[in-house]
C-alpha cells in the first residue's frame, strides 16, 4: 500500500458521529499518516539525490577538454580550454576567453579533444568564433562522436532561469596530468541579473568555465561563464594597512549564463574561421547617459546612450547619425534599463551582432531636443586584426602587421588616408626592441621612405634583412600621438 493510498483511506471518514473506539482508531490512523508524510518529506531529497550518480554518468559525456597549440614567432606553447558538446556532429563550444584576441586562426595548431578521464585524445578542427556569443567552435573527429552527448539532450522544454536559492550542480575538470578527471560542484543561486544576458550568480563555484550546470532533475540550467574576480585585502609585515587584490578562479566559476541565453544560439556555427559575415554599424564610444541627465531629459525608466563619434564612411554616417546623438530606441523599442548602467552598451552591441550585413535597423535618437529616426543599413565589418596580413623578420626581431580600419579608429586618424604598418610583435632583447620599438607602435617610415602599403613595407624590410652588410635601419614611428626616430642596429 502506498503512502498516498493510505492517506486517501485515512481521510475517507464517515460524516456520522464516530464512537469513542472509532475516534481513537481515526486519531491513530492520522498519526500514522502524518508520520509517513514527515518521513517522505525528510527522505525524498535524499531519494532524489540517490539518482545523482545516474544523472552524472549521462551528463559528464557532454563535456570535453580541448588542447591546442599557439605558434608564435619564437615559441610553440600549449593551451587548454573546457568545452560543451552541442550536437551529434561533435561540435563543441569554448568560452570567448579560450583564445587570445591577439591570436590569429593561422597560429592555432593541432586541436585535440579529450574525453573526461580518458588520456587518449581525438583530433579536432577549429571552425571559428561567433561574434554575437563570443564562443569558439571546434569539431571532434568522427571516431569519438559516439562517446559524446549533446547538451541539448538535457534541455527541458520551456526551461526557466534557476530561481534564487535553487540548488544546482555542475561539472569541473582536473588538469591534463590527471587525465582531465571530472568532479562534482554544487551550490545555490544567490542572484539572477541581466548583464545584459540573464546571468545566475551562485553562492560559490558551480562548474568549470564553458561547462554546463544542471538542476536536481538533471535539466540543463546554464553554462558557466568566466569567473568573476573576488576582492580581498592582503596584509603583510611590509604593508600593515592592507593591499587590495582581486583573485580570479580560472578553473571554476559561479556565474551561469542561463539556458534560455544559450540554447537559441547553438546553431550559430561560423561559416569560416573569421566568423564572417559580420554586421557593422560604425558608431564609436557609446556611453550611458548619466542618471541625473536622464532625469532632466525625462527619459523615465529606460536607458539611453550618447554616441561619442560616428565613424567616417560608416553605415551609421550614411544613415544619418551624428556625433553626440543620444540613442533612445532600436526599431521602436526603448532601450531597457540595466544595472549597472554600463550594461546597456553590451545590449546595443548584441543587437547589432545578431543581425547580418544588409539588414536595416532604425535608431531613434534625441538631437537638439527633438526625436529623430535614422534608418541604417548595416554594412560588412572592415578587415579585422585577426585577418590582417603579417610577416616576421627574424634578424630585426620584428613582426609587422597590415594597418586596418580599427587601427585608424584607435589612433584617431582619418581612415581615408591612413597608411603605414603596425609592430605586431617585438622580440625581447632583439635589435628592434633594443632600439626602443614597442608592440603596437605605428611605423610610418622606413629609412626615410613613407610606408604606403603593407606589401611595400614587407618588401623593404625583407631587402634590409637579406643584406648582410647593412648595419642599421631607421624607423619613424608614432606612439600615443607622438613620433620618434628609432635606429635599429643590425
Amino acid at each position: 500500500m502506498t503512502i498516498f493510498s493510505r492517506t486517501r483511506r485515512a481521510l475517507s471518514v464517515r460524516k456520522t458521529r464516530p464512537s469513542p473506539t472509532s475516534a481513537q482508531s481515526h486519531r491513530s490512523s492520522v498519526k500514522k499518516v502524518a508520520g509517513l508524510l514527515l518521513w517522505f518529506v525528510a527522505v525524498a531529497p535524499f531519494l532524489r539525490a540517490a539518482d545523482l550518480p545516474a544523472l552524472w554518468a549521462e551528463r559528464v559525456r557532454c563535456v570535453v577538454a580541448v588542447e591546442y597549440y599557439v605558434e608564435t614567432e619564437i615559441e610553440r606553447r600549449p593551451s587548454v580550454a573546457y568545452g560543451t558538446v552541442i550536437d551529434d556532429q561533435g561540435t563543441i563550444i569554448l568560452p570567448s576567453v579560450a583564445v587570445s584576441p591577439r591570436t590569429t586562426p593561422a597560429q592555432l595548431k593541432e586541436f585535440k579533444v579529450y574525453r573526461p578521464g580518458n588520456p587518449e585524445p581525438a583530433p579536432g578542427e577549429y571552425l571559428g568564433q561567433d561574434a554575437l556569443t563570443g564562443w569558439h567552435f571546434v569539431r571532434a573527429a568522427s571516431a569519438v562522436r559516439g562517446d559524446l552527448v549533446p547538451i541539448t539532450r538535457f534541455a527541458a522544454a520551456g526551461a526557466k532561469a534557476p530561481a534564487i536559492a535553487e540548488e544546482v550542480w555542475g561539472i569541473g575538470l582536473r588538469g591534463k596530468d590527471e587525465d582531465f578527471l571530472p568532479y562534482l560542484l554544487t551550490s545555490r543561486i544567490a542572484l539572477v541579473q541581466a548583464l545584459p544576458q540573464r546571468t545566475a550568480i551562485a553562492q560559490q563555484e558551480v562548474a568549470g568555465p564553458g561547462l554546463p550546470a544542471f538542476n536536481r532533475n538533471g535539466d540543463f540550467v546554464g553554462l558557466a561563464a568566466s569567473s568573476f574576480g573576488q576582492n580581498y585585502v592582503q596584509f603583510s609585515r611590509d604593508d600593515r594597512g592592507g593591499l587590495p587584490v582581486i583573485l580570479v578562479n580560472v578553473e571554476e566559476s559561479g556565474a551561469l549564463l542561463v539556458a534560455a541565453e544559450v540554447l537559441p544560439y547553438l546553431q550559430r556555427i561560423p561559416q569560416n574561421v573569421f566568423g564572417r559575415p559580420l554586421a557593422w554599424l560604425g558608431a564609436y564610444g557609446l556611453e550611458p547617459v548619466d542618471p541625473e541627465v536622464a532625469s532632466f531629459l525625462k527619459l523615465g525608466a529606460q536607458s539611453a546612450l550618447v554616441i561619442s563619434e560616428v565613424l567616417e564612411g560608416s553605415p551609421a554616417e550614411i544613415g544619418g547619425l551624428k556625433d553626440r546623438d543620444i540613442l533612445l530606441a532600436i526599431d521602436g523599442q526603448p532601450l531597457p534599463r540595466f544595472k549597472p548602467d554600463r550594461v546597456v552598451v553590451g545590449y546595443v552591441g548584441r543587437e547589432i551582432q545578431r543581425r547580418r550585413p544588409g539588414d536595416a535597423i532604425t535608431f531613434t535618437v534625441l538631437r537638439g531636443g527633438a526625436r529623430v529616426d535614422a534608418r541604417i543599413v548595416l554594412g560588412e565589418q572592415p578587415k579585422l586584426f585577426s585577418e590582417a596580413e603579417r610577416k616576421y623578420f627574424d634578424r630585426l626581431g620584428l613582426t609587422i602587421r597590415e594597418f586596418v580600419y580599427d587601427d585608424a579608429v584607435a589612433r584617431r586618424a582619418r581612415t581615408s588616408d591612413a597608411a603605414g604598418v603596425i609592430a605586431h610583435f617585438v622580440k625581447p632583447n632583439g635589435p628592434a626592441a633594443v632600439a626602443g620599438l614597442r608592440t603596437d607602435d605605428w611605423i610610418k617610415e622606413i629609412d626615410g621612405t613613407e610606408v604606403k602599403t603593407f606589401a611595400a613595407a614587407a618588401t623593404q624590410l625583407g631587402t634590409i634583412e637579406a643584406d648582410r652588410f647593412r648595419t642599421e635601419c631607421v624607423l619613424l614611428v608614432s606612439r600615443g600621438g607622438e613620433t620618434a626616430v628609432l635606429r635599429v642596429k643590425l
